[in-house]
C-alpha cells in the first residue's frame, strides 16, 4: 500500500505542476483593450474598429466578435460595411481576442450601437502661419462642424507643461481654420491637435480623433536674406553666383528668376530649392530678376531680389527687319525687353520660341522702342547670346520736344546753347539728327537758317550772329517720320563798345603811376640809406697879365694873411627832411657865398696883389701857384677853401 499512496501523491504533483505550466503560458498574453467601432461621419456606411495591444511579437492574430460575428485580421484595426453585420440601430457586444504563439487573451467586452458612433481622422497635412503674435492653422475638413482641442508648449523647455486650449473652427474653402491666439511669433514651440464631431444630432456619439503628431512651430522669418552675387562673362553667357547668410530656423531656400532656373530662356520657369546658402547658375546677356525667398514650415521670409542688368553694349545697332523674318531652329530663343528711359525692363517682356516666322500677334507696340536678344541653347544647358540690337515694331515722330534748351553764354557773334535728349519713350523711332533754325527778330526781310546737328550732340556754338541782335532759336527732334515738336528759345547777342578800350588805357595809365610812385619811394629809401656827398668845389686861378710894363718894374708886396676861427656849426638831424631840391645845389651855394664872403676876400686880395708884382715870367708864376698850399675843409657837409702861401 505504500508505495501506491507514493504513486498517487507524485500523480498530484504532477498535475499541479501541469496546470502551473498552463497558467504560467496563458499569463504571457496581454489582454487588448475594448475595442471602439465607429464611423468617420454620420452619413458614412463604412464601420472601423479599432483596438490596441502591447505587444512586440510580430505574428498576432486578432478576432473581432461582433454579436455572433468573427472577423480575423491581423492588424489593429477592422473595416466592414454595414450590410455586413445585419445589427447596426441597436447595441451590440464587440470584444477582441488575442493569439499571441500558444496563447491568447482577450480584452473587455463592450455594449455598443454600430451607427450612432463617429469618430474623425486625425488631422493631417496642418499648414501654419504667424499674424503678429496668432498662429493661423488649416487642414483638410471633414466636411462637418467640429470641435478642436490644442495642446501646446514652448520648444525650449520640455519641462514645461501642456496649454491646452479648445475651441471651434471655422471651415473655409474645405478647410478648417483655427487660431491660436496670444503666443510669441519669436519663439518655438511644440504643438498637437485633435478634433471631434461637432454636429447638432443629439443620439450621435462623437469620439475624439487622434491626436496629430507633435509639430515644431518656429519663428516667423520677418527678415529677407542677405544675398552677394558675383557675375563672369563667359563668351555670350554669364556665370551668376549667389551667397546668403543662413538664416536661423530656415529649412530651405527657393530660389527664382525672369528667365529660366535650369536650362534655357524662354522655358517654363522652374523653382529651385536647396538647403545650401548658396547657388551658381549660367544666364544669357539679357536683364534678369533673381530672388531668393527663405522658408520654413510656418511660411516665407521677404523675397531678396537681386537685378542682373542686361550686359552693356557700347553703340547698340539698329535691327535688321529682314533678319527678324527669318526662321529660326527650335533651339533658338528670341525675346523684346521694353525699354523705358533707356532701361530694359525685364518683367515687359515678349519671348517667342517657335519655329515659325516671327509675326504681329506676338505682342509687339508700335511705337515702342524694343531691346532684342537672340539666344541659342547649347548642350550643356548654358543659354548664349548670339545676338543684340534695338528695334521697333513700326516708327513715328517724337511726341516731344528736346528738353531744357538753354543757352550758355552768348557773345557779340556768337551763341552756346545745350539741350537734353528727347526721352526714348518719347521718341517714337529712332533720332537721325537734330535740325536748328535762327531767324533775327528785328529784320523782317532776315531768311531763317536752318542746320543739321547729329542726333548724338546736345551742345552746339551758333554762330556768325550780328551784334546787338535779337535771335529766336528753335530746335526740332527728326526720326525716319518725320519731324517732332520745337523747344524755343530766345537770346540777344552783346553790343559792340569801347569798354575793352577804356579798360586797356585805364590799365595803362594805372601801370605808368605805379611806376612813378615805386620809383620816387625808392629814391627816397636810397636816399635815406646812402646820403648825398657833394664834391668839393676847387676853385680856377687864371694867372694876371699886367696890360702894362709898367707894373711889372713895381715890387712885390705882402701883405699879412689872418685866418679867422669859424662858428661851430651844429650837424643837421638825420631824420630831417631836405628842404632844398634832390642834389642839395642850393644849400652847397649858399655855404659858398658865406664863406667866399667872409675868407676870399682877404685872403684872395693879397693873393691877387702878389701875382701882379710878380713879373719875373710865366713859368715861375706857374710854379709859384702850384707851391701854394689849398688847404679844403670839410665838416658836416660844408667845405671851406684856404690859400696860404707857401712857407
Amino acid at each position: 500500500m505504500e508505495p501506491l499512496k507514493g504513486w498517487s501523491s507524485l500523480h498530484e504533483y504532477i498535475v499541479v505542476l501541469v496546470f502551473l505550466i498552463t497558467a504560467s503560458k496563458g499569463s504571457a498574453c496581454e489582454p487588448p483593450s475594448s475595442p471602439e467601432c465607429f464611423k468617420r461621419n454620420n452619413k458614412d456606411t463604412i464601420i472601423t474598429c479599432e483596438w490596441k495591444m502591447k505587444t512586440t511579437n510580430p505574428n498576432v492574430t486578432y478576432s473581432l466578435h461582433i454579436h455572433e460575428q468573427t472577423i480575423k485580421t491581423s492588424n489593429k484595426t477592422c473595416s466592414f460595411g454595414q450590410e455586413k453585420i445585419g445589427i447596426i440601430w441597436s447595441e451590440v457586444v464587440v470584444w477582441v481576442e488575442a493569439d499571441v504563439a500558444n496563447s491568447s487573451c482577450r480584452s473587455t467586452k463592450r455594449s455598443v450601437v454600430l451607427n450612432n458612433t463617429v469618430k474623425f481622422e486625425a488631422p493631417q497635412n496642418i499648414r501654419m502661419s504667424w499674424s503678429k503674435n496668432n498662429l493661423n492653422l488649416k487642414w483638410m475638413a471633414a466636411g462637418y462642424p467640429a470641435l478642436c482641442e490644442v495642446l501646446f508648449r514652448r520648444n525650449d523647455d520640455p519641462t514645461e507643461s501642456w496649454e491646452n486650449r479648445t475651441t471651434d473652427p471655422t471651415i473655409e474653402s474645405s478647410l478648417y481654420h483655427l487660431t491660436v491666439a496670444n503666443l510669441s511669433k519669436d519663439s518655438v514651440y511644440q504643438l498637437k491637435i485633435r478634433h471631434r464631431y461637432n454636429g447638432s444630432e443629439k443620439d450621435l456619439v462623437s469620439l475624439w480623433s487622434d491626436w496629430c503628431p507633435a509639430l515644431t512651430v518656429p519663428p516667423e522669418l520677418e527678415q529677407k536674406p542677405e544675398v552677394a552675387i558675383t557675375t563672369k562673362l563667359l563668351n555670350g553667357t554669364r556665370m551668376v553666383t549667389l551667397e546668403w547668410k543662413a538664416m536661423p530656423h530656415a529649412e530651405r531656400y527657393i530660389l527664382n528668376d525672369t528667365q529660366s532656373s535650369h536650362g534655357c530662356p524662354c522655358k517654363k520657369k522652374n523653382d529651385l530649392v536647396t538647403q545650401l546658402s548658396n547657388h551658381t547658375f549660367y544666364v544669357s546677356l539679357s536683364a534678369v530678376d533673381i530672388s531668393v525667398i527663405a522658408n520654413n514650415s510656418v511660411g516665407y521670409s521677404p523675397p531678396a531680389i537681386v537685378q542682373v542688368q542686361a550686359e552693356p553694349v557700347a553703340n547698340l545697332a539698329i535691327c535688321d527687319k529682314m533678319a527678324l523674318n527669318e526662321k529660326f531652329d527650335k533651339k533658338t530663343c528670341r525675346e523684346w525687353y521694353e525699354q523705358q528711359d533707356g532701361d530694359s525692363m525685364s518683367e515687359n517682356v515678349i519671348k517667342m520660341m517657335k519655329k515659325k516666322k516671327k509675326k504681329k500677334g506676338i505682342g509687339l507696340k508700335d511705337y515702342v522702342r524694343y531691346l532684342y536678344f537672340e539666344h541659342k541653347c547649347e548642350a550643356d544647358g548654358k543659354p548664349q547670346t548670339v545676338k543684340m540690337c534695338l528695334f521697333y515694331q513700326k516708327e513715328g515722330v517724337p511726341r516731344s520736344e528736346p528738353q531744357d534748351l538753354t543757352s550758355l553764354r552768348e557773345t557779340q557773334t556768337s551763341a552756346d546753347l545745350s539741350w537734353k535728349e528727347i526721352p526714348p519713350v518719347d521718341q517714337r523711332g529712332f533720332l537721325t539728327h537734330y535740325t536748328l533754325c535762327s531767324v533775327k527778330v528785328s529784320s523782317q526781310d532776315e531768311v531763317k537758317e536752318c542746320r543739321n546737328i547729329s542726333a548724338s550732340l546736345t551742345k552746339h556754338c551758333l554762330e556768325n550772329l550780328s551784334p546787338g541782335g535779337k535771335y529766336n532759336i528753335s530746335l526740332f527732334g527728326v526720326t525716319r517720320a518725320g519731324m517732332g515738336p520745337k523747344a524755343t528759345l530766345t537770346i540777344s547777342t552783346l553790343h559792340e563798345n569801347s569798354t575793352h578800350v577804356w579798360w586797356s588805357l585805364g590799365m595803362l595809365i594805372m601801370f605808368f603811376s605805379l611806376a612813378i610812385t615805386c620809383t620816387c619811394i625808392l629814391k627816397r629809401i636810397q636816399n635815406k640809406i646812402y646820403p648825398h656827398v657833394p664834391k668839393p668845389i676847387i676853385q680856377d686861378f687864371n694867372p694876371y697879365r699886367p696890360e702894362s710894363e709898367e707894373f711889372l718894374e713895381g715890387k712885390e708886396q705882402v701883405d699879412d694873411l689872418t685866418l679867422h676861427h669859424l662858428p661851430e656849426v651844429k650837424p643837421a638831424p638825420e631824420d630831417a627832411e631836405e628842404t632844398t631840391g634832390e642834389d642839395g645845389s642850393d644849400l652847397d651855394n649858399r655855404v659858398d657865398s658865406m664863406m667866399l664872403e667872409g675868407i676870399s676876400d682877404e685872403c684872395l686880395g693879397s693873393t691877387d696883389e702878389a701875382m701882379r708884382s710878380s713879373r719875373e715870367g710865366e713859368m715861375n708864376d706857374l710854379k709859384q701857384i702850384d707851391n701854394e698850399i689849398a688847404m679844403l675843409i670839410y665838416r658836416n657837409g660844408l667845405v671851406f677853401d684856404i690859400q696860404t702861401d707857401s712857407p
